[in-house]
């Protein structure tokens, strides 16, 4: 089953950009990264070679590699390893503008993430690089190539995306909306639709198994599959944990944090107030270095983002990672439930979640808000969801989500609803109601 991914538009700007850089393909496991580079290289390339670092392939990749790089002192040296090492692995291997080679899992080997500077300058052929666990190249044996690498994030599906492939007709009449729409049928459409994505999400394979099952239960059993897959997995990076439950226990207290008003928070750092939930709760086995390196890592590998916090609304008083969110819904939804979170406030917070991830997208390239990351603002007391202040025009946002209902769904969707301003900031107060 194909799901159609705007993304794809991005895969074919860099392929026909005028420069040659060496694409970094980053987002979180089974966001379908793999599945939609092959069918993009299939179908724009005339040969593809596909290298994954973590399977066979990979292992018959590096013997070939290290037989092309080999060199005695005092013999003559290999004119162009490199090109050699692919020769080996492919013999049918052709240098050339309409050759593409996919290099998956790249963070298992730093050898060769550190040639990309080689491959981008070198090679005629275009490289594609990816890995569902990126933030490993952190490590000091992984050195950045500033100016080879064009970098691009795939995420799990958004609601758009998903309304397309449950269903097309409906996309079409809400492309065709105008703001403030007064169809009511197609509102109540559109509103049952995000509360099914809220409960589902935007992994792949969990569309999937609705879409042919048309069984939430089902669909949040793949899901569970994933988050077990990358719990696991996760563990053979780690030194210090060991046990798969920290993440678990993570996300609970996650959960708990964003059940909260944010003035409430006791710690400037969501790493500082999640190590004290986690002990508190959980186990006092747990460091805090421990809790800040699980932490840092289900950030880098996009389970999580963060939220920053603007005290006062002096964007001077920027602190950055005070705050986190789930970067899929059906995570969220997952886990709030799970805390049993009632179906007031989880309808509230999952919004949330949901402002924050369309935020978040908005800072990738090109970006269209400032700060480092989305933030929430306090001010004489009272909190504000979040702030952005757009790039083009320097005009700065409040924005309120709130559960009720309205046109506001509609308006997030297409828009945002802009109140008069506040003389005090020169800022335009907007508010987004869903349900």
């Amino acid at each position: 089953m194909y799901l159609k991914r705007f993304v794809y538009d991005r895969l074919l700007d860099w392929k026909n950009e005028g420069g040659h850089s060496t694409l970094e393909v980053g987002g979180a496991r089974q966001v379908g990264k793999t599945y939609l580079i092959q069918k993009f290289a299939d179908e724009n390339y005339k040969h593809k070679i596909y290298i994954n670092l973590f399977e066979l392939s990979g292992k018959q990749f590096m013997e070939c590699y290290k037989q092309a790089t080999d060199w005695t002192p005092g013999t003559k040296r290999r004119e162009h390893p490199l090109h050699d090492a692919f020769q080996l692995y492919e013999p049918d291997f052709i240098d050339s503008e309409d050759t593409v080679i996919i290099i998956d899992e790249i963070q298992e080997s730093s050898e060769i993430y550190n040639r990309i500077r080689e491959f981008t300058r070198h090679f005629k052929a275009h490289f594609i690089i990816t890995g569902s666990y990126l933030g490993r190249i952190y490590d000091p044996e992984f050195r950045y190539s500033s100016g080879d690498v064009t970098k691009l994030t795939i995420y799990t599906l958004s609601f758009e995306e998903f309304l397309m492939a449950y269903d097309q007709s409906l996309y079409d009449d809400y492309k065709k909306i105008p703001l403030h729409s007064s169809k009511a049928e197609v509102y109540d459409h559109l509103k049952e639709t995000y509360e099914l994505y809220c409960q589902i999400g935007g992994y792949p394979k969990v569309v999937e198994n609705y879409l042919e099952n048309q069984s939430i239960v089902k669909a949040q059993g793949e899901l569970v599959k994933i988050i077990d897959t990358f719990t696991n997995e996760s563990i053979r990076y780690f030194t210090d944990i060991l046990d798969t439950k920290v993440f678990t226990h993570i996300f609970f207290s996650i959960c708990r944090i964003l059940n909260r008003e944010k003035k409430g928070f006791s710690e400037d750092s969501i790493s500082e107030e999640l190590q004290k939930l986690v002990t508190k709760d959980y186990s006092s086995n747990i460091s805090k270095a421990t809790c800040n390196r699980a932490i840092s890592w289900l950030y880098f590998s996009g389970i999580i983002g963060f939220c920053a916090k603007i005290t006062e609304m002096d964007i001077l008083d920027f602190k950055s990672a005070s705050r986190c969110y789930f970067m899929d819904m059906g995570l969220a939804n997952y886990y709030l439930t799970r805390t049993g979170t009632d179906s007031r406030v989880l309808a509230g917070t999952l919004n949330e979640n949901y402002v924050y991830i369309n935020l978040k997208k908005r800072q990738d390239f090109p970006q269209e808000i400032s700060f480092e990351t989305p933030a929430f603002a306090t001010y004489r007391g009272g909190e504000i969801d979040f702030v952005a202040q757009s790039l083009s025009s320097s005009t700065r946002y409040l924005i309120e989500v709130k559960a009720g209902k309205g046109i506001g769904f509609l308006t997030l969707l297409n828009n945002v609803v802009v109140f008069p301003a506040c003389s005090h900031f020169n800022i335009e107060v907007s508010k987004i109601f869903l349900q």
